[in-house]
């Protein structure tokens, strides 16, 4: 994370690109390929749980896929070509149906007892809590032992420990409950009006991810989802703009949301 300063002088902690991935059309193998329904958790439900702790610790898996291993009667089916000749993964690559519930059931056997408990896993993202300084050290302890016996490898660079607040799938966790993530909200107030429907439907899909945050989203949004109709004409009138500036003010002033007790 770094701390950046916006237009207003405001402190805004953001993610840096430390590098890219790797990402290959497995289209045929994905369409021969028997699906696995293992579900990924309710981002909604798993915030609630996650809001209202004093401490934190947020730990990031290494190589996210790379630590779980193909069958190595199973590895020729990930060949790809390139200029330097063929190549097949022993470990999941990015670009399988399955790499995502695959990778989901793998961490929920590893910390099986402990989520729900003293810690909440999404993917290679690990949120340890506590409602103590004490107890959230011990509950990290349990969880880096339980780390240690399975051989799974953590990115020191992305881990943070023992801190009272943090950025969780895109929302700010604390103990004061969910917030949106500023370093995004930035990003959004500065965009300027739609020009053609792709970039309605862009500017729509990224406020539509905090649109539990906004009260009466669908009818603030409606002359820009209008737009989006079959065969509609494209025709960004006054209303239109006022519907974009208060998303884009609802966004930087949303609410902070507590979870049901």
């Amino acid at each position: 994370m770094t701390v950046i300063t916006n237009e207003k002088n405001e402190l805004i902690p953001t993610r840096t690109v430390t590098g890219w991935r790797v990402c290959i059309d497995y289209r045929r193998l994905n369409d021969a390929t028997r699906k696995d329904h293992f579900p990924l958790p309710f981002i909604d439900q798993m915030l609630e749980r996650l809001a209202g702790h004093n401490y934190y610790c947020f730990l990031d898996g290494m190589s996210g896929y790379f630590q779980i291993p193909i069958s190595p009667e199973d590895q020729e089916k990930t060949t790809f070509t390139c200029l330097y000749g063929t190549f097949a993964y022993r470990r999941i690559p990015f670009g399988l149906c399955n790499a995502p519930a695959t990778f989901q059931r793998c961490m929920i056997a590893i910390f099986d007892e402990l989520v729900g408990d003293i810690m909440e896993v999404f993917m290679d993202d690990f949120s340890v809590f506590g409602d103590s300084f004490d107890k959230c050290l011990h509950n990290l302890e349990k969880v880096l032992i339980r780390c240690e016996e399975t051989n799974l490898a953590l990115n020191w660079e992305k881990c943070h420990f023992m801190v009272t607040e943090g950025i969780v799938l895109g929302h700010k966790i604390s103990s004061q409950g969910i917030e949106v993530d500023r370093a995004k909200i930035d990003v959004i107030s500065n965009l300027t009006p739609p020009v053609n429907v792709k970039a309605i439907r862009s500017f729509l899909g990224h406020a539509d991810f905090y649109r539990r945050l906004i009260k009466d989203f669908s009818k603030i949004a409606r002359p820009l989802t209008k737009l989006l109709e079959k065969d509609a004409p494209f025709d960004f009138t006054a209303e239109c703009n006022d519907a974009f500036a208060a998303l884009k003010h609802k966004l930087t002033h949303a609410p902070i949301m507590v979870g049901p007790d």
